[in-house]
């Protein structure tokens, strides 16, 4: 009941702006599931609401992540927009299991200077999986630009290692979100994975 409770209180306090990001953050996510070009302009009109608000409340690694996002959203409208290198609509495709093995080691590893540095030198809390969580995000929205199959898989646990966070920190609002996002994440793969599957018609990331 506490939770419930503390949770409505904080959709309650949340700005009309803040509900327009969300609105937009959610628009964004059922368009990219469905591979909708205009998933983008929904990410950058979100994000540019999640900048400013950062930004004025001081929290400027927040700000300059969702400035990232920004760029990540026009880079995303021209590639989905342009197609590949010959001019052929951009489809989903799978890595294969070396090509993840590289994302996770570097990032990890980067995430875990970041960490270093976070926990060492600022009153950050929970420093480590703050960067954990904030570096593979960034990669992997680069991910969902060139629709390969498994960012979705990588959102999940994102997702699932933000709830921890926000739950910690008693942001129960965002909490109910991720928890939102973390299902769609789950959806969006089922989505992704059967088109791939139908139109590859090879196994997912042969090795």
């Amino acid at each position: 009941m506490e939770f419930i409770t503390e949770t409505l209180a904080g959709f309650t306090a949340m700005s009309h702006w803040e509900y327009i990001a969300v609105a937009l953050s959610m628009a964004y996510l059922l368009l990219a599931i469905k591979e909708n070009l205009w998933c983008w302009p929904a990410a950058f009109f979100s994000t540019l609401i999640y900048t400013i608000m950062y930004w004025n409340g001081a929290l400027l690694m927040e700000s300059l992540l969702h400035f990232y996002y920004m760029y990540m959203a026009v880079y995303g409208w021209v590639i989905w927009r342009k197609g590949d290198a010959n001019k052929h609509q951009l489809v989903i495709t799978s890595w294969r299991l070396y090509q993840h093995l590289f994302i996770i080691i570097s990032t990890s590893i980067v995430a875990l200077i970041f960490g270093y540095v976070m926990n060492n030198h600022t009153h950050a809390d929970f420093a480590y999986l703050d960067s954990f969580t904030t570096c593979f995000a960034v990669v992997t929205t680069y991910l969902v630009a060139k629709k390969v199959l498994e960012n979705w898989l990588y959102w999940i646990v994102i997702d699932a290692a933000s709830m921890y966070l926000y739950y910690e920190k008693g942001y129960y609002p965002t909490l109910a979100l991720f928890i939102f996002y973390t299902i769609m994440a789950a959806w969006g793969f089922k989505t992704w994975y059967e088109e791939y599957e139908q139109n590859q018609a090879k196994p997912l990331a042969q090795l």
